[in-house]
């Protein structure tokens, strides 16, 4: 079997799932949806990350047809596949290795469980991608930070606004902080899950993730330190400047008393 995650570049609803592919789409782990037929299983998660799983290739392409999406232009694309082979001699439920995910036996939550943990991989990605462009950004800022004037505070705000919201977007959807609810109920299906986030090193790309998003702020944090020192200096020579022009009008008036 097959499996392929891509993040969508689109908005995709169940609706326009079940009218193209003829599947019905029903809840599955936390918000996210699934749905399966003879031949393809279908998962969507709540953060915007497709995964099909289908003996053949051919029936996962021919199903991203159908929904209009094209691998043609892949490197804009953010995917990962994963090879599954279904064989009934396992001695244990499931063997998960860095080449392939080996099953005993196929079951609507494993595929389930392996389809959250692909995509939340494929979540990262994104992620990881745009904390990339936002620290190569923060470095921009930093290296101009002897230029950076109070005038420009606007455009930091709201770098700062984008920053919180990334994160905020990613601890709230990936579901990386707190497993989802099913697995507790499920040894099996929380084992699995365990393996699948080991091997794809879910929790320390979200560390690291993290950390370099703490790195950001703390560089956004030193400038608007400076741009705050730089105006309340602004405004001490401002004071200074109108307490001097109005000792000399007072010179003046004197002056002219005389």
């Amino acid at each position: 079997m097959n499996l392929l995650s891509l993040y969508l570049n689109r908005t995709l609803t169940n609706a326009a799932i079940e009218y193209s592919l003829d599947i019905r789409m029903s809840r599955g782990i936390e918000n996210g949806y699934y749905g399966h037929n003879d031949t393809l299983h279908v998962v969507l998660s709540p953060f915007g990350v497709l995964t099909l799983i289908a003996e053949e290739k051919k029936m996962i392409l021919d199903a991203l047809s159908m929904l209009g999406i094209s691998l043609q232009d892949k490197e804009d694309l953010i995917t990962q596949d994963y090879p599954l082979h279904i064989d009934p001699s396992l001695s244990e439920a499931f063997e998960v290795t860095n080449e392939a995910i080996y099953l005993r036996e196929i079951s609507t939550l494993n595929l389930n469980v392996i389809a959250l943990a692909v995509s939340q991989s494929v979540g990262l990605e994104k992620y990881e991608k745009r904390f990339d462009s936002l620290f190569a950004q923060s470095r921009r800022i930093v290296e101009s930070i002897h230029t950076y004037s109070f005038t420009r505070r606007s455009r930091l705000m709201q770098f700062a606004k984008r920053l919180a919201l990334t994160r905020h977007d990613m601890v709230s959807n990936l579901l990386l902080l707190d497993k989802p609810n099913i697995l507790w109920d499920n040894e099996e299906a929380e084992a699995l899950y365990n393996r699948l986030a080991f091997i794809l090193e879910l929790y320390d790309r979200h560390e690291t993730a993290l950390s370099k998003l703490a790195q950001i702020k703390e560089d956004v944090m030193l400038v608007m330190d400076i741009i705050n020192h730089k105006k309340s200096e602004f405004l001490e020579w401002i004071i200074i400047i109108l307490i001097a022009v109005e000792i000399v009008m007072g010179v003046m008036e004197m002056m002219k008393e005389l």
